[in-house]
C-alpha cells in the first residue's frame, strides 16, 4: 500500500441521518469537508437517507425505530462501497460508531464529540436523560467505540472520558483535536448590526442584553440563567434573549411568576447572520452548561467580540482559553456578581481581547490541518500493519 500524495487523498465522511436534526454534528460534517476540500483533498461526505424513516411523522414514535433500519440495514450497502473506493474513512460523529464494524478493513478514524449519554448509560449523573431503549444504543455505541482504529475527542475532557471507559490506559489511539469555528465568524459595525436585528420581534435596540446559546435540555442549565437573571433583575436594565430551541412551558411559566415575561425574548433557530449579529451586540454570553462535550458557542462569542461568563466544568475551561469569566455552574450568585463586574470599561476589553486571541488561536484551519496530518498517521499504521 502506497500512501497517496498531498491533494491525492480520498476522505470519506461519514455525517449523521438529517431526521435526526442534530445540527451541531452537520455542521462538523460540512465544516470538515469545507476545509480538505480547500485544501486539495479529494472529499465524498455520505449519510443515510430517510426512507422508511419518512413513513412517520418526525414525532411519531414508529419514525425512530424505522429510523433504525435506514441507519443500520440500508445504509450499509452504500457506506461499504463508498469505504472500499476512499483512502481513508472518517465517521464524524461517535453516536454512529455502530458503522464501525462495517469499514473496519479500511483505514479509518471516527470523532468522539462527547460521552455524556454514554456514561448516562452506565448510571453516571451527565444530566442527560435515556429511556431504556437509550441505554441499550449508548451500550453499542460504547461497544463501536471500543473496536474503532483511531478516536478523535474535541476536548481533553471527552478524552479522558474515552481513557477511562473504552481504553483503559493511556494509547496512541486517543488524539485530541480542539474544534475550530464551523461557521464564518466577525466583528460587525453598528449599522450592520442594526440591519440584521431590526426585525426580531421584542428586541429593544440599544438596550443591553444577556444571551444564552444553545437548547433546552438539562444539561444546558436554561433553568440556571433564568434564575441567574432573576437574581440580576434589579440590577440590570436590559433583557435576556434565548436563542436556538423553543424554551418548554415550564420555564416560560417560570419567566411569568418572575414578572420578566416582558424581558425574555426566544429567538428560535436564527439564520447565521442574524446569531453573529446577536453576538456581536450582546452584553455577554451565559453558559453555565452543566455537561459540555467542548463548547462551541463560547468560541463563537469571542470571535465576535462578546465577553464570557461560562462553567468551570467539563470542556469549558478548554474551549474558553483562559479569556472568559469562569464560575461552578451552581454558582449562580458568581454569575451575577461576574455580570455586574462587566460594568467595568477596563474589565471588559481586556476580556474581549483575550476572547479575540483564544479565537485565533482554535482556528478552523488549525484544526483541519491537524485532521490531515492524522489521517496520513493513521494511513502510516495501516500500511505497516498490512506489511507484517
Amino acid at each position: 500500500m502506497t500512501l497517496p500524495p498531498p491533494g491525492k487523498l480520498k476522505v470519506l465522511l461519514v455525517s449523521n441521518y438529517p431526521i435526526d436534526r442534530q445540527e451541531s454534528m452537520q455542521r462538523f460534517a460540512q465544516m470538515m469537508a469545507s476545509g480538505l476540500s480547500q485544501r486539495g483533498l479529494q472529499v465524498t461526505t455520505i449519510s443515510p437517507k430517510p426512507v422508511l424513516g419518512k413513513l412517520f411523522a418526525a414525532k411519531h414514535t414508529g419514525a425512530k425505530w424505522l429510523g433504525y433500519l435506514d441507519k443500520f440495514v440500508l445504509f450499509v450497502p452504500t457506506l461499504l462501497q463508498a469505504a472500499n473506493e476512499a483512502d481513508i474513512v472518517h465517521i464524524c460523529d461517535h453516536s454512529n460508531s455502530l458503522y464501525v464494524p462495517v469499514v473496519k478493513h479500511r483505514p479509518h478514524l471516527i470523532t468522539c464529540h462527547d460521552l455524556l449519554a454514554v456514561r448516562a448509560g452506565l448510571g453516571e449523573d451527565t444530566f442527560v436523560n435515556l429511556n431504556p431503549s437509550g441505554k441499550v444504543l449508548q451500550h453499542l455505541i460504547l461497544n463501536g467505540l471500543k473496536s474503532a482504529g483511531t478516536i478523535i475527542c474535541d476536548s481533553s475532557a471527552t478524552a479522558e472520558d474515552v481513557k477511562r471507559l473504552i481504553d483503559g490506559k493511556e494509547s496512541s489511539r486517543i488524539k485530541i483535536v480542539l474544534l475550530g469555528l464551523n461557521r464564518k465568524l466577525q466583528i460587525l459595525t453598528p449599522d450592520e448590526i442594526d440591519r440584521r436585528l431590526a426585525p426580531v420581534a421584542g428586541l429593544i435596540r440599544r438596550t443591553p442584553f444577556l444571551l444564552h446559546v444553545g437548547s433546552s435540555l438539562k444539561r444546558k442549565n436554561r433553568a440556571g440563567v433564568l434564575r441567574i437573571f432573576a437574581r440580576l433583575a434589579n440590577d440590570f436594565a436590559g433583557q435576556l434573549v434565548f436563542c436556538g430551541s423553543p424554551l418548554p412551558d415550564e420555564l416560560r411559566a417560570f419567566t411569568r411568576q418572575a414578572g420578566l415575561s416582558e424581558r425574555v425574548i426566544e429567538i428560535v433557530e436564527p439564520d447565521d447572520p442574524t446569531l453573529e449579529a446577536l453576538y456581536n451586540a450582546a452584553y455577554a454570553l451565559i453558559f453555565p452548561s452543566l455537561s459540555e462535550g467542548f463548547g462551541w458557542p463560547i468560541l463563537e462569542a469571542q470571535a465576535c467580540g462578546c465577553p464570557v461568563i461560562c462553567s468551570n466544568t467539563s470542556s469549558c475551561p478548554e474551549a474558553a482559553g483562559g479569556a472568559a469569566l469562569l464560575r461552578h455552574p451552581n454558582d449562580e450568585a458568581g454569575f451575577v456578581e461576574d455580570i455586574l463586574k462587566l460594568k467595568d470599561t477596563k474589565e471588559r476589553q481586556n476580556l474581549i481581547a483575550l476572547g479575540l486571541a483564544n479565537a485565533e488561536r482554535i482556528s478552523t484551519e488549525g484544526t483541519i490541518e491537524r485532521y490531515e496530518r492524522i489521517y496520513y498517521e493513521v494511513l502510516a499504521r495501516f500500511k505497516s500493519k498490512a506489511s507484517n
